[in-house]
C-alpha cells in the first residue's frame, strides 16, 4: 500500500512539474545574457497552448499553476508566442513590479516547456496588471525565420499585423480591463527594462 501510494505521489509530481536536470534550477543557474550578448529565454508555455505554467521561484522548477486544486488553463486562445521568463531578472515590488522575473514572449516554432533558448529582443509591450508593472519583452528566436528581424518596425514591414495580435492577445487573455496595454517601446526601450531587471535581481 505504502509502495502504491508513493508511486502516485511521484505521478502527480511529474504532471503538474517540469524541470529540464534534476540538478538544475531554471531562474538562477543561467544568466540572463550570454556570452555572445543574445538574451537567455526559459520557455514555461509552448506557443499555441493554454496551460498556465510558471517558475517556483524558490526550486526553479516550472509547475503548472493550480486554481482551486485544478491546473489552471487560459480561457483564450493560445499563446502567439513561446512565453516564459528570463533568468536571474526580477521586476522589484519595490520599483512598482509583480516581483517575478521578467517576461519574455519569443516568436519561432513551438518548442518544448522547460527549454532555455538563445533569442533577440525587438522591443517590449508594456502592460499593467492591476497597477503592477508588468511588461512583456518582443523576442525572436534564433534558427528561426524571424531571426532576421531587428526590429518592431521590421516585424510589422514583414508581418504585418503580428504586433497588433501581440498586444490584443494580452490585452484580452485574462478577460475585459483586467490586463492595461500602454504601447510598444522599440528595441532600446526594451533593453532599458532588461537592464532595470537584471538589476533588481542584483539587489533584491
Amino acid at each position: 500500500m505504502i509502495i502504491r501510494l508513493t508511486c502516485i505521489v511521484f505521478a502527480l509530481v511529474a504532471i503538474f512539474s517540469c524541470k529540464t536536470s534534476t540538478e538544475e534550477n531554471l531562474l538562477t543557474d543561467y544568466p540572463a545574457i550570454a556570452e555572445d550578448g543574445s538574451v537567455n529565454a526559459v520557455i514555461e508555455i509552448p506557443a499555441g497552448t493554454e496551460q498556465k505554467w510558471e517558475v517556483n521561484k524558490t526550486s526553479g522548477i516550472i509547475e503548472w499553476e493550480q486554481v482551486d486544486g485544478t491546473g489552471r488553463i487560459v480561457n483564450y486562445i493560445g499563446y502567439p508566442g513561446n512565453y516564459g521568463f528570463i533568468p536571474q531578472t526580477l521586476l522589484a515590488e519595490k520599483d512598482g513590479g509583480d516581483g517575478d522575473p521578467l517576461d519574455i514572449l519569443v516568436l519561432g516554432s513551438p518548442v518544448n516547456r522547460g527549454s532555455v533558448i538563445i533569442c533577440k529582443i525587438i522591443g517590449v509591450l508594456y502592460l499593467q496588471d492591476r497597477g503592477e508593472q508588468d511588461d512583456k519583452l518582443i523576442a525572436v528566436a534564433k534558427d528561426s525565420p524571424f531571426y532576421q528581424l531587428d526590429s518592431l518596425q521590421d516585424l510589422e514591414a514583414t508581418y504585418n499585423g503580428v504586433a497588433d495580435i501581440i498586444k490584443l492577445w494580452f490585452s484580452n487573455y485574462k478577460g475585459p480591463s483586467k490586463m492595461v496595454s500602454k504601447g510598444f517601446g522599440d528595441k532600446d526601450a526594451a533593453q532599458h527594462v532588461l537592464e532595470a531587471a537584471i538589476t533588481g535581481y542584483q539587489n533584491k
